[in-house]
């Protein structure tokens, strides 16, 4: 699981625990702070969440989560989550969109 890593001290063995935000893309994690990508994602309600990369282009996506983790990753840097953006949304799990280049959108 990558928690952290064991060291010998005076008083015995003792784990360290991994920094935040170390944990690589497939690690579970309980929030998005624990990820090296800012995601923390599960398919399902009730499947376990793993450290995923962020949305690219023409993906789908969530612009926010409430709790910590999606159901869908936010999108990459340079690029915005076009879609549902509500409180309403962000609560039920349903503010998804796709991720669209900002830039190249306003031209």
């Amino acid at each position: 699981l990558g928690v952290g890593r064991l060291a010998a001290s005076p008083a015995g063995w003792v784990l360290y625990p991994r920094p935040r935000g170390g944990r690589e893309d497939g690690e579970l994690c309980l929030n998005s702070v624990q990820c090296k990508s800012k995601c923390c994602h599960r398919a399902t309600g009730l499947s376990l969440a793993r450290c995923a990369p962020k949305a690219s282009e023409n993906s789908e996506c969530s612009a926010k989560t409430l709790y910590g983790v999606y159901y869908k990753c936010p999108c990459e840097r340079g690029l915005t989550c076009e879609g549902d953006k509500s409180i309403v949304g962000s609560i039920t799990n349903t503010n998804f969109g796709v991720c669209h280049d900002a830039g190249r959108s306003k031209k």
